[in-house]
């Protein structure tokens, strides 16, 4: 967490000041470690610009071997208030976050940062912005982590630990426990590898007496696609196809370490996706918790069918009044938006409304998909009540309307961030190379914007 400044002695001194003409440049100051940066005209500032002209300016720093420095954000906070301090320190931490890593050595040595500027709420704005950055840093760690050290049953300690010291309610039921909820579409991908599933349910109870938000996030820990085997090309990154389970849990443990005045449940089936004797096999029909039969047209479409129970289970289980799920569902979402936008659905416009004001304020991006009848078309089955694989493409859209078909009569939204989850070369400057932390901000948001109505 970056401190308040208080005259400590420093290598560099960043001044951050909004300029017409200069956008996101830095230029030297006076003295050699005083540099100027240039954020854009003062009419155009937003706490986005800021987060990742602090970003550049860090890595800048860093790369020129600087260990301490100040941010100065005394000229923007006049122009935006608490809001300016917190995305400068959000996106200098952000930027400086590291990969957990194996190698045996001398650990890096940190560096350290300071802010300086005052004015009404800024503490208040820190310390909140500072518990949400420290979960979407811990949700890109578990995202960054090998699939060896992170099977179902480790993530499930992992997210349990963090959780209950933060005092949400925690349950983690095993197989037994799925097979008696008639839990098959979840069993069928996690019965295909030696190391067995786990749904993780994380019960933050900040609000009153209302029935919980629920976040339903895909944790497949391991997919090498089943029998539809992946290409090689792709293996490399199928340890991170838990990001959707990463980020509901860094959501909720931002909310819960700020208090946040709002119930809210985390679902996350988490699940290993290989080949094994008796594994699922394309063509054939399976059940559901909901009762639905599927059938399966591609073992690699495995999310869906984990996270069609996931949303059953926070229906009949839980007691949604609402549902988000929020997966790495498919390379389609990539072909159309590339690494910096992600796509969603909604069966309710009010829902919708709220998750889009929701990353106006975090600031990520998305892009609502349409839901016309004849892609529903797409999913039918002549065998079963569903296909888990579109009859004429729209991948995007027939794999979100598929678990869409299981949300029962509840608002639902479905994110997919196949593209924004990881980066191999980062997009903007408070990305680092791997794992991004990708709708923990915004689910958060979400999630408080309804706290404010309690």
């Amino acid at each position: 967490m970056i401190q308040r400044y208080q005259g400590q002695q420093t290598q560099w001194r960043l001044s951050f000041v909004s300029d017409s003409e200069k956008a996101m440049t830095l230029t030297p100051g006076d003295g050699p470690c005083a540099w100027t940066v240039h954020v854009g005209s003062s009419d155009e500032l937003t706490p986005e610009r800021l987060r990742r002209a602090a970003a550049k300016a860090v890595k800048t720093m860093k790369e020129l071997g600087g260990k301490t420095g100040v941010l100065d954000a005394a000229p923007l906070l006049p122009i935006l208030g608490p809001a300016a301090g917190a995305a400068l320190t959000q996106g200098a931490e952000l930027a400086l976050h590291e990969a957990p890593s194996f190698a045996t050595g001398t650990p890096k040595e940190p560096i350290t940062l300071w802010l300086d500027g005052d004015c009404d709420g800024l503490d208040q704005a820190l310390q909140e912005t500072a518990q949400l950055t420290r979960s979407i840093c811990l949700a890109r760690d578990l995202v960054n982590c090998p699939a060896n050290k992170l099977t179902p049953a480790l993530m499930a300690e992992e997210m349990t630990r963090e959780a209950e010291a933060l005092g949400i309610q925690c349950q983690v039921l095993d197989e037994h426990q799925a097979r008696t909820l008639g839990m098959e579409a979840f069993l069928t991908v996690g019965s295909s590898a030696l190391h067995p599933p786990r749904l993780i349910v994380l019960r933050y109870r900040g609000g009153g007496d209302e029935d919980p938000i629920c976040l339903v996030g895909k944790g497949v820990t391991c997919d090498t696609g089943g029998y539809c085997l992946k290409a090689a090309s792709s293996m490399k990154g199928i340890k991170g196809d838990m990001a959707g389970a990463a980020a509901v849990w860094g959501a909720v443990l931002a909310l819960a370490a700020n208090h946040v005045p709002v119930n809210v449940t985390a679902v996350i089936p988490s699940v290993e996706n290989r080949i094994s004797p008796d594994s699922y096999i394309p063509g054939d029909v399976i059940g559901s918790m909901s009762g639905k039969t599927i059938e399966v047209g591609n073992t690699d479409a495995e999310g869906r069918l984990i996270l069609a129970d996931g949303v059953t289970y926070a229906i009949r289980e839980e007691h949604a009044a609402r549902i988000v799920d929020i997966a790495t569902l498919t390379g389609a979402v990539v072909g159309m938006f590339g690494f910096t936008t992600a796509g969603y659905l909604s069966n309710n416009e009010g829902f919708s409304d709220a998750f889009q004001a929701a990353y106006h304020r975090s600031g990520e991006q998305y892009w609502p998909l349409p839901t016309f009848p004849e892609y529903r078309k797409m999913i039918e089955s002549p065998l079963a009540d569903l296909s888990n694989t579109s009859s004429d493409g729209c991948g995007t859209i027939t794999a979100g309307l598929f678990i869409g078909a299981f949300a029962e009569d509840k608002p639902w939204i479905h994110i997919d961030i196949a593209g924004t989850a990881w980066v191999d070369s980062p997009r903007f400057e408070y990305q680092t190379k791997g794992a991004t932390g990708a709708g923990v901000t915004t689910l958060y948001e979400l999630c408080k914007g309804y706290a404010q109505e309690v």
